[in-house]
């Protein structure tokens, strides 16, 4: 059987990975997804794996099959391939996190959906396929076992900053509003075998690699064991976690040892009114500095997802944020504009407010509602604002040197120091500029003032 795997890209992203310069190497990571797809397949199939951020998909060729992953920013150049594929009369079929979401649109566009993670869905469409019998929608078991040993010989390792990356868990337990992950898992926590995934990082021939889960860390007894078992390896890794585990100093030494370098936590925001309205409030923002240091003080890095635009952001959120994440010593941060996915409880709560139904500009970068405390024009431009502030070369030296003479700062600095610099030239491609609009609110309000006051006189 002939098989196409495609994960498309769209808008800027398409082909950014040809480009000499920022070429957006550091946040393409091993295909994950589309890697367990591949080892599902029978043994002798004949697999072509495409990213479109760095190649062409083989629209004139032919296969028995093409299965197309999708976010909801993806989607329309998804059904742009579907419509191609299905006119030279070859099935499609979606899967990812937009067709788990939202699948009877996506089969507007396709032969058959994958709902949730692909573990025995997978294997049993391609076997209705080869019967004749292609059922219209296959729903993924996320306790299904993960397969092991992926055929990563499908990736050029030069187009990635790594091909090495694992699952440990899937899913998380926080009931998010703005988050597809709870929405997808429904609020679940799925851990996979500690000696799968320990076997599977063994086989990893370079010293670094990443866990791509949601929440590694939720069940404590779960990642103690895991964490144990990884001493040995004497490997690098990184990973995302909740702010919870700061205050567990056993778990930090722990993941020290283990070899983990860096976090990627979800704050998202300063305002604890902001975080409690989408049942977040087990993140505490009078705690973030001590979260933050107890990672520094164990030689981890910290990346802090950021989002603009929840009710209680005004003009004034932008200016404020970057104070803050100075004073909270922040190493990277992710800043995401507030994005009602489809499929999710905020999109249902916000849908009277929606001002664009493009899906393509559902990547976290555009403004696509209305903002209750400032217009849509101000939100994209404050968010560009700190993208462009915080990773101004001046503002990467300055950390720089704060990692340098941190606790393992000399071993671990390249891991953030590689990343500002990647999203600088991020901001450099995109040509994200944007500017404060409290100091623009502020001196039309000051003009609005004199000119009252002359009119008075």
């Amino acid at each position: 059987m002939k098989i196409l795997l495609i994960s498309p890209a769209s808008g800027k992203w398409r082909q950014i990975g040809k480009r000499r310069l920022f070429n957006g190497r550091t946040f393409r990571f091993s295909m994950l997804p589309l890697l367990m797809v591949a080892r599902m397949c029978p043994e002798d199939s004949d697999i072509r794996l495409i990213d479109e951020q760095v190649e062409d998909t083989p629209l004139d060729e032919t296969f028995d099959v093409v299965g197309i992953t999708c976010m909801t920013a993806t989607a329309p150049r998804a059904f742009e391939l579907c419509h191609h594929f299905r006119q030279r009369h070859i099935p499609v079929v979606l899967g990812g996190f937009f067709p788990t979401l939202n699948p009877d649109l996506a089969l507007q566009h396709c032969d058959a959906v994958v709902t949730g993670p692909a573990m025995e869905a997978w294997p049993r469409l391609l076997k209705d396929l080869k019967a004749g019998g292609l059922q219209k929608q296959y729903r993924g078991n996320p306790n299904g076992r993960i397969p092991t040993l992926l055929p990563r010989q499908l990736l050029n390792r030069q187009n990635y900053s790594t091909i090495n990356s694992v699952y440990a868990t899937m899913g998380c337990r926080n009931r998010c509003k703005f988050c597809s992950i709870s929405a997808v898992y429904d609020a679940h926590h799925y851990q996979r075998p500690v000696e799968e995934v320990i076997e599977e990082i063994s086989s990893f021939k370079t010293r670094f690699f990443m866990f791509v889960d949601d929440n590694l860390t939720q069940d404590r007894d779960y990642i103690r064991a895991l964490l144990s078992r990884l001493i040995p390896l004497r490997k690098k890794w990184v990973t995302q976690v909740s702010t919870e585990i700061a205050e567990d100093a056993e778990l930090l030494v722990l993941l020290k040892e283990a070899g983990c370098v860096g976090v990627f936590i979800g704050l998202e925001s300063f305002n604890e009114k902001n975080l409690n309205q989408h049942e977040k409030e087990f993140n505490r923002p009078a705690r973030y500095k001590q979260i933050v240091d107890s990672f520094h003080r164990h030689g981890i890095f910290v990346q802090a997802g950021i989002i603009f635009g929840f009710e209680w952001d005004d003009v004034h959120v932008f200016e404020s944020t970057l104070k803050m994440l100075e004073e909270v010593g922040i190493d990277v941060i992710q800043a995401a504009i507030m994005t009602p996915l489809p499929g999710t409880p905020l999109y249902e709560e916000m849908k009277d407010r929606i001002l664009d139904t493009d899906w393509e500009h559902y990547d976290y970068r555009h403004v696509v509602f209305q903002p209750r405390r400032m217009t849509a024009e101000q939100l994209q431009a404050g968010a560009d604002w700190v993208i462009r502030k915080y990773y101004s070369p001046w503002c990467i030296l300055r950390r720089t040197l704060r990692w340098l003479t941190a606790p393992c700062g000399l071993r671990h600095f390249i891991y953030p120091f590689v990343l500002n610099w990647a999203y600088y030239g991020r901001a450099k491609v995109f040509a994200i500029t944007g500017y404060n609009p409290a100091v623009v609110q502020d001196c039309v309000s000051a003009v609005s003032r004199l000119q009252s006051v002359s009119l008075i006189q």
